[in-house]
């Protein structure tokens, strides 16, 4: 198997074709990556912004160059030898009409050759949630009619654009042109008779039919545990892995799939040994890839959770909390805003997901006593606080059974269960356990399985939605910490904590990728970066947010449920535009105001929408939204002079600050375990907010432009931090010494190096080794102080205290800065002054 170097991740579509990006290939290469990761290249979805609602696996994209055009851009990486990852999508399907396989199983429905391809409850008509209302209501107002296909010809059900198409046995012997003219009574047969039910989309929460991904009602879970399904979605996939076109595989949304383990293997067998394959997966508190997955490992969220225990100032995180407390005038309580938040899902978003898991409970309790069943209400509470327990995204059984670490896990969450103030009935617990493990009687065997899996396949969306996409946009106090993979509930954060995940990670899962951007995350690295800082600083910061909010006060508007902001969701808004303000926009700048002000307003709404409290994506209330959208253009106007000036002002160390993080987030990346990630653009700053404005493409000729041929590293001035200039040459520079030790990078041990002295706690200092190579890795933490108080002794008298301890293994011997080109000879000690001359950071390969 050919281990990536480095990969670096393309966003296609939005004007991203296969040849802009064969023509990135040179850039690629210079910048020292070995793979380019690609999203979905298959057809999707007409508009599709991202790929990932596919409509036909086996066909390339026409509108980003298709067949032919992913052909050049394969010959081109081929030309440079760069391999080529792709992001496949075994999990769904668009629920499209342009999806052929989908419109044949709305036709025909069970009759229809793909009707088990998709994950469909077929103990009723399947159900279209398209419609503005109920169809009664629909058909009332004259929406729906019958006309003829235009695409098919054929008499379909017409909704504004949509043509449902009609079973052919309702209308045999009828021509399009006569149904057409069918009175409202008819249609309403005719709807009767179809295998599929239109209803609002409204009522898919409770009433749908099929799996979906998540709540995304327009993609369609696909059944991939079927050998059938499984070839007829993989053909063209396993042809260009089998012809060396393709490298490595991303697997998108692994949890979702009913057998992960049992889909990987399959998987792994049909591609072949040297396929390259990693999955997308949330890993919970203490929780790892099953060791006998058959892969190299994640896309990295647990890296960028890991990395915030480098960045985060912990001996200040309680002044943070409590001011943020003293804003929102409560103090924060985790722990219940996860159980409100899982609960709201539960009862309300997956409540339909949960019905159909009671159904099933029932039916096993029936079946195994006829006469004493356990009552229905029992074993509803008893699943439902099963559910909202749930600390991880699923457990991993099978037909079987459950699997030891999956009985453990379970065995865990059942314990805490019973222990709480909402402990459900004990009896109906232990059915639910039984149930997941595999105990149950023989003749209710079947339908335990598919309530394992089903269950399995909740948990995991449920997690998603209630963490990521609700208490992440509820709870403000640092929006750094709300990011894919990081955990919900208060944590420890040291460096220790830092040092034992990367030799766990070294041990575990040594080929995984590291990310710290992606197309899914919160916010870019930079701007993540940049907001840590806050946590070295939080009185500061309180003081700053009571004083901006003071100027903007008239922007509050007093609405019947409440001010619109209210307090915390203004301290999210400063915080928020504080991460995403561009390093060189300054108050006089109206063209770029107006251009921040346009993604800052698109990222209020979903941010508000999202959190569920006073408006939703299904029930906006556009007072609420347009006040607080109102608010936040207001921070951006060029007349709000006085909060411009003082926001500016007081955010200049905080972006100083940042830039140093976001260099040493950037350094341990490419220099702790696993495989450096880079996201499209993200080599230089990265001060993206969350998904669309994430996806933006960056300016590819300005980053082409920046990196220097000789790949000779920029000055330290300030200039080059602020431009993203350094941090894309230290990317370069480093990957080139990757390419020269891969050895030392893939399987060099890690080693956490001692710091002493008077700025030991600014310091992260580790090594890798690996035979006689060696590298000594010291980069800076924590110096928002120094730089926002000015101190002015200079750099080489501050740090003349800290020093780096070197083992044995590692001691007396020569050390070349790989930036500076300088030897240093050590002995056991590396005064960190020596090391910092040059640059804010020491990169010391053993010679």
């Amino acid at each position: 198997m050919s281990i990536p170097l480095a990969t670096y991740r393309i966003q296609f579509r939005n004007g991203m074709t296969f040849d802009r990006a064969a023509a990135l290939v040179p850039y690629l290469k210079r910048l020292g990556i070995s793979h380019l990761y690609a999203s979905p290249i298959f057809t999707a979805t007409t508009g599709s912004t991202h790929g990932y609602d596919v409509t036909n696996a086996n066909e390339v994209e026409p509108t980003i160059g298709g067949r032919e055009g992913f052909e050049r851009m394969v010959k081109a990486l081929k030309a440079e030898g760069l391999g080529l990852i792709l992001d496949i999508v075994p999990n769904h399907m668009a629920a499209s009409l342009e999806n052929p396989w989908w419109r044949d199983v709305v036709e025909n429905g069970e009759k229809s050759a793909y009707a088990r391809h998709f994950d469909i409850d077929w103990s009723r008509r399947l159900t279209l949630p398209f419609l503005g209302d109920r169809f009664e209501k629909v058909l009332e107002a004259g929406e729906i009619s019958v006309k003829a296909d235009p695409q098919t010809g054929r008499p379909a059900l017409a909704y504004f654009d949509a043509f449902y198409p009609l079973d052919p046995a309702s209308y045999q012997g009828r021509e399009a042109e006569t149904l057409s003219i069918t009175d409202r009574r008819e249609i309403a047969r005719l709807h009767d008779e179809q295998p599929y039910r239109l209803i609002s989309w409204r009522d898919a929460p409770r009433e749908l039919s099929y799996r979906r991904f998540f709540e995304v009602t327009g993609l369609a879970g696909v059944r991939v545990e079927d050998s059938k399904v499984f070839d007829d979605t993989h053909r063209f996939i396993l042809e260009l892995v089998h012809s060396g076109k393709v490298d490595g595989l991303r697997v998108d949304h692994v949890d979702g799939v009913a057998d992960p383990k049992g889909y990987l293997e399959r998987l792994r067998h049909e591609a072949g040994p040297d396929c390259y394959i990693i999955v997308e997966k949330i890993l919970g508190e203490g929780e790892h890839i099953p060791a006998e997955w058959p892969i190299s490992g994640t896309t990295g969220y647990e890296f960028i959770a890991a990395v915030s225990d480098v960045l985060v100032d912990a001996d200040k995180l309680d002044i943070l909390r409590d001011a943020y407390g003293r804003v929102t005038g409560k103090p924060a309580d985790m722990a219940a805003a996860l159980r409100a938040a899982k609960l709201l899902m539960t009862d309300h978003n997956f409540s339909g997901e949960v019905a159909s898991l009671l159904k099933l409970a029932m039916q096993i309790s029936q079946a195994e006593d006829r006469e004493c069943s356990l009552p229905e209400t029992s074993i509803k509470t008893a699943l439902r606080e099963l559910l909202v327990a749930f600390p991880v995204y699923r457990t991993y059984g099978t037909r079987e059974g459950m699997p030891p670490e999956g009985r453990q896990r379970l065995s865990e969450v059942l314990d805490r269960v019973r222990n709480s103030p909402t402990a459900p009935d004990d009896h109906a617990l232990s059915f639910l356990e039984r149930i997941l493990i595999g105990d149950v009687e023989q003749s209710a065997a079947g339908p335990a399985s598919i309530f394992r899996t089903r269950f399995q396949q909740l948990t995991g969306p449920l997690m998603a939605k209630s963490v990521e996409d609700t208490l992440f946009f509820r709870h403000h106090m640092l929006l750094a910490l709300n990011e894919v993979g990081s955990e919900p509930l208060p944590r420890v954060f040291s460096l220790d904590r830092f040092h034992q995940e990367m030799q766990t990670r070294l041990k575990r899962q040594p080929d995984a990728l590291s990310g710290t951007s992606t197309h899914d995350t919160k916010r870019g690295e930079d701007a993540r970066a940049r907001l840590f800082t806050i946590t070295e600083a939080p009185d500061l910061w309180a003081e700053a947010v009571a004083r901006w909010r003071d100027m903007n006060k008239a922007g509050v508007v007093v609405l019947a449920d409440g001010p619109a902001p209210d307090p915390g969701v203004e301290w999210m808004l400063y915080q928020a535009l504080a991460g995403a303000w561009p390093n060189d926009l300054r108050p006089e700048d109206r063209q770029g105001l107006e251009s921040l002000e346009a993604r800052f307003a698109a990222y209020v709404e979903k941010a508000l929408r999202e959190a569920k409290l006073r408006t939703n994506w299904g029930n906006a209330n556009q007072a609420y939204e347009d006040a607080v959208i109102a608010y936040a253009r207001r921070l951006l106007s060029p007349d709000n002079r006085m909060f411009l000036a003082d926001f500016t002002h007081t955010l200049r160390p905080f972006i100083r600050a940042g830039l140093v993080n976001g260099l040493t987030q950037t350094i341990v990346k490419l220099t702790a375990p696993g495989v450096p990630d880079i996201y499209q653009g993200s080599e230089g700053l990265d001060l993206s907010l969350v998904d669309p404005d994430n996806r933006r493409e960056p300016d590819f000729g300005a980053l082409q432009e920046r990196l220097s041929e000789k790949g000779k590293l920029a000055s330290s001035e300030e200039e080059e931090w602020q431009s993203g200039k350094l941090k894309q040459q230290v990317i370069a520079a480093l990957l080139r010494l990757r390419q020269e030790a891969p050895t030392l990078f893939r399987k060099g041990e890690y080693v956490p190096l001692g710091v002493t002295g008077k700025r030991a706690g600014n310091i992260v200092a580790f090594a890798r080794a690996e035979a006689d190579d060696a590298i000594v890795v010291i980069a800076p933490r924590l110096v928002f102080n120094a730089l926002h108080t000015g101190v002015s002794e200079p750099r080489s008298e501050r740090r003349a205290e800290t020093e780096i301890t070197l083992p044995e293994r590692l001691a007396n011997r020569r050390y070349r800065d790989i930036c500076s080109g300088k030897s240093i000879d050590p002995k056991e000690r590396i005064p960190v002054s020596w090391v910092f001359a040059e640059h804010p950071f020491g990169l010391l390969l053993a010679e």
